[in-house]
Order: structure tokens, then C-alpha cells, then sequence
């Protein structure tokens, strides 16, 4: 009996085999013997069938020789015994043949008015041969001959023989006696070799594989646990590369989050008393626009919105290293509405060094949650600045962010376009994924992870559209579907 046992923290099942059950080392070896036995069964069927007719035969032809002698005889006859002699030779009670349409009959008694049955070698197809074979094994006729009928050679038109069915019997049975021996001790060798060959190409390496991935389940971070690959050319050996390559990924991802785990565990920590320091420092960074030094109060606003990002850095760090976000709520919003409450929170307007354009229709209603798409707008929108004071401070070009929307088929989009450098192809490939998609350098693409996790978590799905100047992101939404 098997015993299934599942471990929450794996993830993995074993199953224990149990003393009855076989392996499949065992298994091929009774499969083999299996297929060993169906080859004997039809390789003797037919070699038997083939033994009985030559031996009918054989009978046949020392027939036809005493017809000869028949034919040959002299007018006063043959001597006195010679025709028990010869039916002795063939073995036969009677024998007859047909020669220029006269019937010769050679026989100590008169030709039978019965028998069991009459083999006609013929026109006597293979199939036949072979039913009246076992036939003639499995039920014998001891108390009548049977008739034997054949071809016959010179001018007799055919020859025909009366015997008795148990010699013929005997020497079947010594023949499949033989037989059976000889092809046993060749199906023996056989199985044997195809059994060592097929466990040595097959069967060991599949246990090879088998031992290998039962001891990367039990430390999948340890390298020297990654299996190493033959150089086969053959499946086995492309799934050796294959789970050599996948071992050495999982390993690879397993050290990663664990080194992550850790980070976060740590950031955990000093992330409360890290957010109150930025707090207390940016209540008396306020003080300084007071001042009437104009450098300070020049420098004192940026500092001030330095340690505001210091302290939404905090703030987006422990949102992230949450379990999972809350299941949206979903509700009916104005998007032109906002759009406009995140651009005075980050102080877009007419007489700021941006330039922002709200674009989003008033008619514009999508089923959201209004606070986690307010953070998913903030997340894309702070991300657009960050990228625009590069070029406010160049002054090669007017910084534009423009936020558009619409409806398209069973979609809400909602486009977000600045005309910043753009995103690096660096940061394409993982630009979704926390502390590897960073689009600004010393960033942690943590903003572009939890706006992507919002949206999913809508039903929809955020991307990065191709464009030739700047960045284009679009975030969609799934429409409620009017009433037909």
C-alpha cells in the first residue's frame, strides 16, 4: 500500500513504495519475459505445424516408393511378405494410389470405411496446418486412423496413406519438447541482454535522474546538488542539460529571494524609526524657507521635496513587503477627477516648471478602486517628473506630461505620456519587478512593481508603449459593459 505524504512548506509529494510494489528495473524484467513467452507462441505454433507436414511427408514419399514397386512388380506378384515389408517402411496400414485412372491398393486388410479425419497436403493453407496441428495435440484419435493425402510424383496421380495418428503425436511432442528447450534457453540469453542493455541506457540513467531530484528537494540551494550532465546526444541526455539548466535557474532565484527575505526583514526594522527621522527632518527643513538668505531659501524647497521622496521611499518600501494588497473595491470613478487630485499632490499646475495637460474626458467613468488607482496614478505620474527634470535643468525642451484616456472595445485606457528621455533598454526587459526595473539610476523600480500589482489585481494590465520621444505608459482597465 502506498502512503502519499504532502509537506505545506515544499511544496513536493513523495510516495513510498511499498514491499509488493515493483521498480522499474523489475518491471521491464517482467515485461521482457512477457514479450520473451508471446515470441515463443508464435514462433512454435508455426514450427510445429511445419514439423507435421514434413513428417506426413516423408511418409508420403516412402508411399510413393512402394507404389513404384507396385507398378514394377512382376506378373506373378511380389514375394510372400514383401507387402507387409513395405507397408512396415512407411508405416502405414494402407496405402493407395491412382495411376492412368486405375485405383492400386497396397493393404494387409481391405482400405477402411472410416476414419477421423483426412489431411489433404494439397491445397492445405498454413492456417489449417497449424489448427490441425494442436488439433492433433490437444485431441487425439487413438481409436481411428486418419487419412493422408498427397502429391504424387511420376504417373500416379496422387498417393494416399492410412495410419495411425499416435506415432505422429509422439514425435510432435518430442519435437516441441526440443523445441521448447532450445528457444528457452535462446529466449533466456535474449531477455537477459535486452534487460542489461535496456537498465543500462535506460533504467539507470532514469535513476540517476530520480536520486538527483530527490536530493535537490531536500537542498535546492546547495550548487553541489545541481546534477552534471553526460555528454549522451540522446532525450536522456538533453534531459540532463535540461534539468541541470532548471536546477542551476531555481537555485540561482531560491539565494536571491532569500538574500531579499533578509533585506526586507532588515528594512523592516529600521524602516519605522528611518520614516520618523525623514519626518522630524523635513518639519525643520520647513523652518528654513523662513530664512532670508537666498541661497537657503533657494535650496531649502529642494530639500524639502528630497526628503519628501526620502519618506514616500519608506512608505513604498513597507507597502511592497506586504503579505498581498487589499481586494479591490470596486466603484464607479470620474478619471479627469483623479487625475487632477494626484497633479495638485504633486504639485503640477499652470504656473509650474512642468507643464501638465489633463486630457481625460469628463465622461470618462471606470469600476476601480479610487485609492489604489490614486496610487497607481502617483507611482506613474512621480516617475514622469523624476524623468523630466533632467531636461528642465538641461533646458533643451518645455517638460509636457500629458494624461489621456478613453474607451476602447470592453477596455478603459488610460494613457500617461511625458517627453523625457524615455525608459533605457536596460530596464525594458524587468521593468515591472521590484529592485530590478529601476527606469532612474539608484532607483528600485518599486513604484512601477506596486502600480503593475494594482492593475493586475483590477483585471488589467499596465504596459509601456513604443514612442519616439519620451515615455508612454498605459494602464487598462476592464469597462462595465453597457446594457444592451
Amino acid at each position: 500500500m502506498s502512503v502519499r505524504r504532502f509537506d505545506p512548506n515544499t511544496l513536493s509529494i513523495s510516495v513510498a513504495r511499498g514491499p509488493t510494489q515493483l521498480g522499474l528495473s523489475a518491471k521491464l524484467l517482467v515485461l521482457t519475459i512477457l514479450f520473451v513467452m508471446l515470441a515463443e507462441v508464435l514462433i512454435y505454433l508455426p514450427s510445429v505445424a511445419n514439423f507435421r507436414r514434413n513428417w506426413l511427408n516423408d511418409r508420403l514419399a516412402a508411399a510413393q516408393i512402394a507404389v513404384l514397386v507396385l507398378e514394377n512388380a512382376p506378373a506373378e506378384g511380389l514375394p510372400e511378405g514383401s507387402e507387409e515389408r513395405l507397408l512396415a517402411g512407411v508405416g502405414a496400414s494402407a496405402i493407395a494410389a491412382r495411376v492412368g485412372g486405375a485405383r492400386r491398393l497396397l493393404s494387409l486388410d481391405s482400405m477402411p470405411h472410416e476414419v477421423a479425419r483426412t489431411v489433404d497436403l494439397r491445397d492445405q493453407s498454413w492456417m489449417q496446418s497449424i489448427v490441425e496441428s494442436v488439433a492433433t495435440l490437444v485431441s487425439p484419435s487413438h481409436e481411428m486412423p486418419i487419412r493422408v493425402v498427397g502429391q504424387a510424383v511420376g504417373a500416379a496421380d496422387f498417393v494416399e496413406i492410412v495410419i495411425d495418428e499416435r506415432p505422429l503425436r509422439h514425435a510432435m511432442l518430442k519435437f516441441s519438447v526440443n523445441l521448447t528447450l532450445i528457444t528457452l534457453i535462446i529466449s533466456i540469453l535474449t531477455a537477459g541482454l535486452v534487460y542489461l542493455t535496456l537498465n543500462w541506457l535506460i533504467v539507470q540513467p532514469i535513476r540517476h535522474l530520480a536520486a538527483n531530484v530527490m536530493e535537490f528537494e531536500h537542498d535546492p540551494e546547495n550548487p553541489r546538488r545541481i546534477i552534471e550532465p553526460t555528454e549522451r546526444a540522446d532525450e536522456i541526455g538533453e534531459a540532463q542539460r535540461a534539468l541541470a539548466r532548471m536546477q542551476a535557474t531555481l537555485a540561482d532565484d531560491l539565494r536571491a529571494k532569500k538574500h531579499l527575505a533578509e533585506l526586507g526583514l532588515a528594512v523592516s526594522k529600521i524602516n519605522h524609526d528611518l520614516r520618523n527621522m525623514l519626518a522630524a527632518a523635513q518639519l525643520m527643513s520647513d523652518r528654513l524657507t523662513e530664512t532670508r538668505d537666498p541661497k537657503i531659501r533657494r535650496f531649502a524647497p529642494r530639500l524639502i521635496a528630497t526628503l519628501g521622496r526620502a519618506i514616500d521611499f519608506c512608505q513604498a518600501t513597507l507597502a511592497y513587503g506586504r503579505a498581498a494588497e487589499a481586494t479591490p473595491a470596486l466603484r464607479d470613478v470620474a478619471l479627469r477627477q483623479l487625475v487632477a487630485e494626484q497633479a495638485e499632490l504633486l504639485g503640477l499646475g499652470e504656473n509650474g516648471a512642468i507643464a501638465f495637460a489633463n486630457e481625460v474626458p469628463a465622461e470618462v467613468i471606470a469600476p476601480c478602486d479610487p485609492d489604489q488607482m490614486a496610487r497607481v496614478l502617483s507611482n506613474l505620474m512621480r516617475n514622469a517628473i523624476q524623468a523630466l527634470d533632467g531636461i528642465m535643468e538641461a533646458g533643451e525642451r518645455t517638460p509636457t506630461l500629458r494624461i489621456s484616456a478613453g474607451r476602447r472595445h470592453e477596455e478603459i485606457v488610460l494613457r500617461i505620456a511625458d517627453n523625457g528621455p524615455g525608459v533605457p533598454p536596460r530596464a525594458r526587459d524587468n521593468l515591472f519587478q521590484a529592485f530590478r526595473g529601476s527606469v532612474n539610476p539608484g532607483g528600485t523600480g518599486l513604484g512601477l512593481a506596486i502600480a503593475a500589482e494594482l492593475v493586475r489585481l483590477h483585471g488589467g494590465m499596465i504596459a509601456l508603449e513604443p514612442s519616439e520621444v519620451g515615455a508612454v505608459f498605459t494602464v487598462s482597465l476592464p469597462a462595465r459593459r453597457t446594457a444592451a
